[in-house]
């Protein structure tokens, strides 16, 4: 019972500190939005900085909807990935459906990579239109309670709705990236000379926000990345209440060293464990710039849940 609690304590750690680095994120969009517009400067018998910015905004916002009904599909397509059917691997299909039955999930579809490499991912826009994806190596190369734990972490993305938080993460990264490179465009064609003393200082404002902003959106969607790998892993165990599966799992596909050929750096984040191997970032401030969180980082919140779990059965 005490590892239940803990993957729950855990879990509302994660959830709340999410939605918190939401919070300021979207605080932070509007701030920058306000400032770019301010930057733009009145409307001079044309949009003006509000009309430039609603208008990147409303761009934005299409570009990623569009993303995030055929997002699933292209990511498959990608990554080469074949539909598993019941006959193909019974054991497979049985694995993932008894975990989705014990989560009330519906049963996603499910997608094999013929790659040797160790890895996977879930995709889809909600559980009802949903898939995961395995290689072969790691079906080949995992215990069962090890894929298990895998399968229930990759679940456990569809059950949290990461997808849904990815994409609006998305839409808002975009809506900043689109904002600043209208801005920085548009100082090609501004009249400095008809600038005043006032708008000369939201001018630079607006400069510096147009450089700044899209990198500092970058590293909050990678922390929000990495927030939502910590929240699979404690939701995966409470599916399979057995966190040394997911240790181990972890443990053996870190040691990996073989990179899954088909992966890029747009869909890495996807992945238990960064599939460009070799390229994780090591020390603080480079790890702002990672997908996942650090290894240690994840076996040592699962180890404290095995810890407790021992305690309660002594």
């Amino acid at each position: 019972m005490a590892t239940v609690n803990t993957a729950w304590d855990q879990r509302s750690s994660n959830i709340f500190k999410t939605w918190v680095i939401m919070f300021f994120f979207t605080l932070f969009t509007i701030v920058v939005a306000y400032v770019l517009a301010l930057g733009f400067g009145p409307a001079d018998g044309g949009f003006g900085g509000v009309g430039i910015v609603g208008i990147a905004l409303i761009i934005a916002g299409v570009m990623n909807i569009v993303s995030y009904y055929y997002s699933d599909k292209i990511v498959l397509g990608i990554s080469g990935a074949k539909e598993l059917k019941h006959n193909t691997n019974k054991e497979i299909y049985h694995l993932v459906e008894n975990l989705c039955i014990a989560s009330g999930l519906p049963t996603p579809k499910i997608y094999i990579i013929d790659d040797s490499a160790t890895n996977a991912f879930a995709t889809g826009r909600d559980p009802k239109h949903s898939a995961i994806a395995l290689t072969s190596g790691i079906i080949d190369k995992l215990h069962k309670a090890e894929l298990e734990a895998v399968i229930a972490h990759e679940l456990s993305h569809i059950g949290n709705r990461d997808t849904l938080l990815m994409a609006v993460v998305a839409v808002l990264v975009g809506s900043i990236a689109l904002l600043a490179d209208f801005y920085l465009r548009s100082l090609w064609f501004k009249d400095s000379d008809s600038d005043s003393k006032g708008n000369a200082i939201f001018l630079i404002l607006a400069i510096v926000a147009a450089v700044l902003a899209p990198l500092v959106a970058t590293l909050i969607q990678l922390a929000v990345s990495r927030r939502r790998e910590f929240l699979a892993d404690s939701s995966g165990v409470l599916l399979t209440r057995y966190p040394k599966g997911l240790e181990d799992a972890l443990l053996k596909i870190s040691a990996d060293k073989e990179p899954l050929e088909v992966a890029n750096r747009g869909t890495a984040h996807l992945y238990i464990i960064n599939p460009l191997k070799g390229q994780q970032a090591v020390g603080w401030f480079a790890g702002l710039f990672n997908t996942h969180p650090p290894i240690p980082a994840r076996i040592k919140a699962l180890q404290e849940m095995e810890g407790l779990s021992t305690e309660a059965s002594a």
